[in-house]
């Protein structure tokens, strides 16, 4: 039973870090070994890091297709990432491999170039999904950027490094209802 536990607390290590690698497809990271950072990583008898994080920011990604077999190469349980950053890549769609990481609680997709603001509501899926970055993405000019992205993900605690407040999700709730009729009328 003490192994168990030992076990569940160090899935809780430092982030798996393959950041400013030069990585220009994610499955580009499976040739490259982790930066050593100030708290070490640690592996199980596989050699698969004990972590639940992976950070793959600052690289020339465009798509995260591949992405669950980068996760199986590196963590001793894929299923159960709950920290994602991507942030500073070249991505452009939220692509449903995402969705599939159902343990999700951060997830960092900053300075990339996501312009369309519906891709957004693709991580409805996401129930523990509690904070999210996409500033620095072409969506951010839109008038309606915060509120959507907080009306779409409703158990957003924290957006872009700021607390999504109380007031912020009741405009949020009435923006959805506005959204949803003009959508509504718009079909008749």
């Amino acid at each position: 039973m003490l192994t168990i536990s030992t076990t569940n607390s160090n899935m809780y290590g430092p982030p798996v870090d393959l950041s400013f690698k030069d990585i220009s497809h994610i499955t580009g990271a499976l040739a490259e070994v982790p930066r050593i950072g100030l708290r070490p990583l640690n592996t199980n008898s596989e050699g698969k890091y004990l972590s639940r994080c992976l950070r793959v920011s600052n690289n020339s990604i465009p798509d995260v297709t591949g992405l669950q077999l980068v996760l199986t190469h590196f963590l001793a349980q894929p299923s159960m990432i709950g920290w994602l950053d991507l942030s500073f890549n070249k991505i452009r769609c939220i692509n449903p491999v995402l969705c599939e990481l159902r343990e999700l609680r951060v997830l960092y997709l900053h300075g990339n170039s996501i312009w369309n603001l519906s891709e957004v509501d693709k991580l409805t899926e996401l129930q523990y999904l509690h904070t999210i970055t996409l500033h620095g993405n072409a969506i951010e000019n839109n008038i309606n950027y915060r509120r959507h992205v907080i009306s779409a993900l409703p158990r957003l605690k924290t957006m872009d490094f700021s607390a999504v407040t109380r007031e912020e999700r009741v405009l949020a709730n009435v923006y959805c209802c506005k959204r949803g009729k003009n959508t509504n009328e718009s079909l008749q």
